[in-house]
């Protein structure tokens, strides 16, 4: 059985470097544990449900990310003016700083998440690869480091193959990402990659790996802490995506083989057993039938965490705090035992017939839906105004049921449920429930091109209805 009782943590004080939702469901555990908790904040963020709910809030600067959530020694001087001993950061923003990391331990704070330098080398994703690979990790056929010219580029492609994909080395979030199909595009293709990841990151370094168009993308998450103990929570489907950026995941990944199901978690326990990882951390691999591919590792919470949470019953927040603190794990790899199916779907203020264009304004009318069973992680309620600065995430809708058919009908319903409105704002929350009722998304069928299929079917359908009507116009 699982322990809920907590010993006592070396520190009972924690700053929040980040906002939204996150901000607000770290503070919710922190508070369950005793701890006092500091959210910093932006003046886009002064009202935020986190500042609200925190025992303490920090001004760290305008709405210009640069300038407040992503400036370290704002950051930092709150935690020294409210006495704070450990810094979470969420996930986005300086969650994966290895600098950042590094402050906080040369300013006497501890850091929720891996060590400085395992970030940096799990960070460089093109290392990652390299890295990984020593540690009979399966990759996909492509390049151990990174391809510094055009010319290393063709000579790779020759040797595996189209379709392609160009990654930039520090990307993330679905960005710095180009599918090739053929060798006239991929010259112009790697150039503007490494001049996307430039501008973007900060760090125009590419590498470059077969791309799979049926794959499934799949990751596990696991936990393990500074006295070699690592274990794996199970895996999560977060296949349906727009842009390389998730929409909807679920767990346990549906129509899974239970030998890939296995082969996939004991390639993520080793691979952390290997690097000596610490903390929550997720092994993302793509899925092409019987075969599974290691991609990348994200050395911090996911958004999509809720969803193990729903069906482990174990809190990846609060262990992550205790990792912190330097505790063993409190459980064994068998007194793991995932229940039931657990879907997220992240209602974003996006207009999905603009190409998810992100959205504005201010809500009249927030109404998250409940009932049994069903979450909601959320910052927003009526009358608060989305911000053009940040994400568009308006809130993730989780819900959990004995089977896989149960949980789409309950979500489908939480979705229908939800009431948004606001003068501009639009929603993804419909877009979602549609996805939900798609028959290759009820037979556990779809990939990570699912809604890129789904449109152009949509297109074709109306193209030959516009056909159907010339053609009677004419007739007449």
């Amino acid at each position: 059985m699982i322990p809920r009782g907590d010993t006592d943590l070396p520190f009972d004080t924690v700053l929040v470097a980040n906002r939204g939702e996150i901000a607000l469901r770290v503070v919710r555990t922190c508070r369950e544990l005793g701890l006092r908790t500091v959210v910093v904040y932006s003046t886009a963020d002064r009202d935020s449900a986190a500042v609200r709910a925190a025992d303490r809030s920090v001004y760290i600067g305008p709405s210009t990310v640069r300038r407040s959530y992503l400036f370290a020694p704002a950051i930092i001087e709150a935690a020294r003016q409210t006495g704070a001993q450990a810094i979470h950061p969420g996930y986005g923003f300086l969650s994966e700083d290895p600098d950042f990391a590094e402050i906080c331990a040369d300013n006497g704070l501890v850091f929720v998440g891996p060590r400085p330098e395992l970030m940096s080398r799990l960070g460089d994703k093109a290392q990652a690869r390299s890295l990984l690979a020593e540690a009979g990790m399966p990759l996909l056929p492509g390049s151990l480091g990174t391809v510094d010219n055009a010319a290393e580029a063709v000579e790779l492609a020759s040797e595996i193959g189209f379709p392609l994909i160009i990654k930039a080395v520090a990307g993330g979030g679905g960005r710095g990402m180009t599918i090739v199909w053929d060798g006239d595009d991929l010259v112009p293709a790697y150039h503007a990659t490494r001049a996307t990841a430039q501008t973007t990151f900060g760090d125009g370094r590419v590498y470059v790996e077969r791309y799979c168009p049926q794959a499934r993308h799949v990751e596990v998450q696991v936990l393990a802490d500074e006295h070699g103990t690592v274990l794996h929570l199970g895996e999560r489907d977060c296949s349906v995506q727009r842009r390389h950026q998730k929409l909807i995941e679920e767990t346990p990944a549906p129509r899974l083989p239970e030998a890939v199901r296995k082969r996939l978690t004991g390639a993520a326990v080793r691979g952390a057993e290997a690097v000596g990882y610490t903390g929550a951390g997720t092994f993302e691999f793509l899925v092409d039938g019987d075969d599974c591919y290691f991609m990348e590792v994200n050395c911090r919470i996911q958004v999509e965490h809720p969803v193990t949470e729903m069906v482990t019953g174990i809190d990846l927040v609060r262990e992550q705090l205790h990792i912190a603190a330097g505790r063993p794990l409190r459980f064994t790899q068998a007194e793991i035992e995932p229940r039931g199916v657990a879907i997220e779907c992240r209602v974003n203020a996006e207009d999905p017939n603009r190409d998810f264009a992100p959205t504005a304004g201010s809500l009249t009318e927030f109404v998250p839906p409940g009932g049994p069973f069903v979450r909601v992680d959320t910052h927003a309620r009526t009358g608060w105004s989305v911000p053009v600065e940040y994400d568009s995430l308006l809130a993730k809708v989780v819900a959990w049921a004995p089977d896989r058919a149960l949980a789409i009908e309950r979500m489908r319903r939480a979705l229908d449920e939800f009431r948004i409105a606001g003068s501009g704002v639009r929603t993804t929350a419909r877009y979602l429930s549609e996805l939900l009722d798609d028959s290759s998304f009820r037979a556990g069928t779809h990939t990570t091109r699912f809604l890129e299929h789904r449109a152009r079917a949509h297109r074709d359908e109306e193209r030959g209805h516009e056909s159907t009507a010339t053609v009677g116009r004419r007739r007449t």
